[in-house]
This record gives structure tokens, sequence and C-alpha cells, in this order.
């Protein structure tokens, strides 16, 4: 979720009241949902809303609004797309969860702000928090309340909580957990008082958005490797020159001959060991059970993905 990391032009901010019970709330997509009605089911007095304007999710579709809108709406939130507005409300606090555009230093010197970041800071700061710990290998990961300060994702942290990885869940899985965690923390961590933050410590690393780069099957690369990308989602190889979609896939125990990219049954060879497809989607088509697919594509002993 990718969460969105925010940075201000100045050195130093208004520090936060300790108690908050007016606030404003920054947020755009799905993940950014549940922790707004934690926060309105908790008795906080969420003044305004602020997210992303509306926007078309297909070619022909007609402008829809964030899901962080259609929430709010629903709860009879005041809602804006203008940042500005956050500060004319009287709030006490702003709560930013992937709000997904940077705060100007204007607006945080008059009201301050929170942020729910997806990672176990420092490690992780930036856009893609998730996906990166998950293309990482990490075994763990975890959800921080962080200030909002100066710089990318750098601001002190009032509360964090670790949450370990499966080795076999999707990004999309993580992200719904950490949202969980996330706004029991945030409720929690609000309820107690913004009391003595701890700044951050430790190696550094940075979240960069997700590419297509990313997310491309190299089948020379090791089949751990390469399950990481499909967990991530929207991985994608070549097949007969056109682009296949890989939705899910698990490492195999089984020995492919050939060339990385070989195929035997739903197996493919990498770079060491094998990748088991289970899920996939040819150019054009729809998702389709790998074993399904097979006997449509029928491969030739000499074909390979990434050929």
């Amino acid at each position: 979720m990718a969460d969105d990391p925010t940075r201000s032009a100045l050195g130093a901010l208004p520090p936060p009241p300790r108690l908050a019970r007016r606030l404003v709330y920054l947020g755009t997509p799905a993940a950014a949902v549940p922790p707004l009605e934690a926060l309105v089911a908790a008795g906080f007095d969420v003044a305004l809303v602020v997210t992303r304007p509306d926007k078309r999710r297909g070619r022909r579709a007609e402008a829809s609004p964030s899901p962080v809108k259609a929430a709010a709406q629903a709860l009879g939130i005041p809602v804006t797309t203008d940042v500005a507005e956050a500060a004319g409300v009287g709030a006490d606090l702003g709560v930013v969860v992937a709000f997904g555009q940077i705060l100007r230093a204007e607006l945080l010197s008059q009201l301050p702000m929170v942020n729910v970041h997806f990672s176990l800071l420092p490690r992780w700061r930036g856009a893609a928090p998730v996906e990166r710990a998950i293309l990482a290998g990490d075994a763990r990961t975890g959800v921080a309340v962080m200030g909002v300060a100066e710089g990318l994702d750098e601001g002190p942290v009032y509360a964090e909580v670790a949450v370990d990885i499966d080795p076999a869940e999707t990004a999309d899985e993580l992200r719904a957990r950490l949202v969980a965690a996330g706004s029991s923390l945030l409720v929690d961590t609000l309820r107690s008082g913004l009391d003595a933050p701890v700044p951050q410590e430790g190696e550094v690393t940075y979240a960069a958005k997700i590419t297509p780069a990313d997310l491309e099957l190299d089948w020379t690369l090791p089949a751990t490797d390469l399950d990481r990308r499909v967990r991530v989602g929207g991985a994608w190889t070549t097949w007969r020159g056109e682009r296949c979609k890989v939705w899910r896939a698990h490492v195999a125990d089984v020995e492919v001959d050939g060339p990385p990219g070989a195929i035997a049954g739903t197996a493919v060879r990498t770079g060491a060991g094998a990748l088991a497809l289970v899920e996939v989607q040819p150019a054009g088509k729809a998702r389709l059970d790998a074993e399904a697919w097979l006997r449509g594509a029928r491969p030739g002993p000499d074909e390979r993905f990434g050929a």
C-alpha cells in the first residue's frame, strides 16, 4: 500500500498536542479506510477528510471517488481535495495514511501531523514498504505511528508493532494484516497520548515505487526470488512474444531440464530450482488455472518463457 511518505521544508515543526480529539484525516486508497473508520468508532471528532481528486478507474469509466472519499461520505464527514483547507477547521492534529501527496511546510507549521507507516522504521522509508519487504525476503515488518518531520519518513516514532511475514502470503494479504494492526495502534496511541517519541535508529533503507521492471520474471534468477515477485502482484513474463502475467505460483521441489524458462508440466526452470505456476493470464485473456492454460497452449519441446 503503498503508503505515502510525507515531507516538509521545515527543519523544526510544532509538536503535536499530547491528547488530540478533533482531527483532520488525509488518505486516499482502500488501505486508508479502516484507520478512518476506527477513529470514528473510537469517538474521535474527524472534522474533515482530505483525499485525492476523483479519477477514472478504466478507459471509458466515469470518474469515481477514492475509497476514502466514499467512506467519509458514508460516515457523514465533509470531504475536500484542497489540502489547504485542513488548517481551517480547528483541528488539533492531522492523521495521514497513504494520502499520496507531499504536504507543504505552510500547512505543517499550522497543523501538527502524524503518519501511519507500514514498516519498522528506518527500514523501508518511502512509497512501497510492503512490497519491498516481500521482495527483499524480510522475515518481519510492522507498522509505526510517526511524527511528520522534515525529510522522507524521518520523523520520530510514537509507537510501533512488529508483524511476522508468512513466507507464502501476498502483498495484499500482508497489507491487510498491517492495516488492521495499524488501525488499532493508531487509536490506542492517540487515546494514551503522544508522549516522548523515539528517534529512528538503525540502517536506513528506501522503498521506491514498484515499476514493471521490478515485476518481470527473469528466469535466470533463483525460484525463491521469482516467487517473491509473484507474491507482490502483477508479475509478468513473455510467452510466444506476448506478455503473460503470473498471479499465483510457488517454489517447486522438482527438476526441469533445459535452459531457464523451460517448461515441464506447470513447472518452469529458473536459475536455481523450479517455479510451479498456479494461475496465469495470457495476453488479452482472463486469468486461468495453469493446467487449463497448459492444455490450450500445448508448448513445443523447445518453447520456453521469456524467449
